[in-house]
C-alpha cells in the first residue's frame, strides 16, 4: 500500500514502532495513525477501504463509545484481561456485529477486513452477557423520548405478540404450532413505549400463548420501568395478565380491534 509523499507499506506496521522511532519520517507516522471513516486497520497494517453501509457513523460512535469503554475498564479492574493492552478497536467490532445484524450473513462469512469471526462472536456474547446492548437501547430510547419532548422514562406501555416462520436451520425444539394462527415456528412478545420504542422482549416456540409471555414481559418491564402504571393490550391478553399487571401496580386494559381497521401486511 502506498501512503502520503509515496511511502510504501509492505508487511506488518507497527504503530508503536514508528512513534518510537525517532527516524520515522512525520508524513508516514501521519498515514499510519489516520483513522477516520476511509482507513482502518488491517491487524496492525494500516490499509484503506471503503466503508460498509452498516458502518456506525462518527456521531453514532459518540453516544456509544462511553459504554463501551466502560465496559472494558471494568473488565480490566476484574483482572480478567490485566497485563494485555486491548487488541482490537471497540468501533470495529461494533462494525463488524452491525453488518452481520444487517446483512443476516452467518458468522463464519464475516469480511477478512473485521477482526476474526471467532472474536466479534466472542465480543457479542459478552456484551449480550453482560447486557451491554440493554444499557445502548436504555441510552438510546431516553435520547429520542427527550427529543420528542417527553420524559425519560415511560410511564405507559403496549404489549403485543406475533408468530413468524422460521428457516429451516432453527432447531426443531424452539419452535412449535400456533394453533389459531395456524403457524409453525417462533412467537416474539415484545413491550413498547407508546412511541414505539422498545422496553422488553422474549421470543419462544409460537406454541406459548400470549397470557404467559404477556405475563413474563410485565414482570421485565415492571423491575427495569418502575414508572410504568398502564399498560394496553389486544384481546389476546386475558384475566391472568390483568391480574398479575394489577400485582406489579399497572393497570393493564385490553382494547379489542376496531372491526373496519384492516391487519397491515
Amino acid at each position: 500500500m502506498t501512503g502520503g509523499a509515496g511511502y510504501t507499506f509492505r508487511g506488518s506496521v507497527s504503530v508503536p514502532s514508528l512513534l518510537s522511532d525517532p527516524n520515522t519520517p512525520p508524513v508516514k507516522l501521519v498515514c499510519a495513525l489516520w483513522r477516520d471513516g476511509r482507513h482502518r486497520y488491517y491487524g496492525n497494517t494500516p490499509c484503506q477501504q471503503r466503508p460498509y453501509p452498516s458502518d456506525l457513523s462518527d456521531a453514532r460512535w459518540e453516544l456509544l463509545e462511553p459504554t463501551l469503554t466502560a465496559w472494558r475498564a471494568e473488565l480490566r479492574g476484574k483482572g480478567l484481561d490485566i497485563g494485555r493492552p486491548p487488541e482490537h478497536d471497540l468501533r470495529r467490532i461494533m462494525d463488524a456485529i452491525l453488518c452481520v445484524d444487517r446483512t443476516g450473513i452467518p458468522w463464519r462469512y464475516l469480511p477478512h477486513d473485521f477482526a476474526p469471526w471467532e472474536t466479534v462472536y466472542g465480543y457479542f456474547a459478552a456484551w449480550q452477557k453482560d447486557e451491554v446492548f440493554d444499557q445502548l437501547n436504555s441510552l438510546l430510547r431516553r435520547l429520542v423520548r427527550e427529543a420528542e419532548g417527553r420524559d425519560a422514562e415511560p410511564s405507559a406501555c403496549v404489549l403485543d405478540a406475533q408468530s413468524i416462520k422460521t428457516s429451516a436451520n432453527v432447531p426443531s425444539a424452539g419452535q412449535g404450532i400456533d394453533a389459531g394462527k395456524k403457524i409453525a415456528g417462533r412467537k416474539r412478545h415484545i413491550g413498547v413505549d407508546t412511541l414505539g420504542l422498545l422496553l422488553a422482549v422474549l421470543v419462544t416456540a409460537a406454541s406459548v400463548s400470549d397470557n404467559a409471555g404477556g405475563i413474563h414481559l410485565l414482570s421485565d418491564i415492571a423491575e427495569g420501568h418502575p414508572r410504568i402504571t398502564k399498560a394496553w393490550a389486544d384481546t389476546g391478553y386475558r384475566t391472568k395478565v390483568i391480574e398479575h399487571g394489577a400485582r406489579l401496580g399497572i393497570d393493564v386494559e385490553v382494547t379489542p380491534r376496531d372491526p373496519a381497521q384492516k391487519a397491515s401486511r
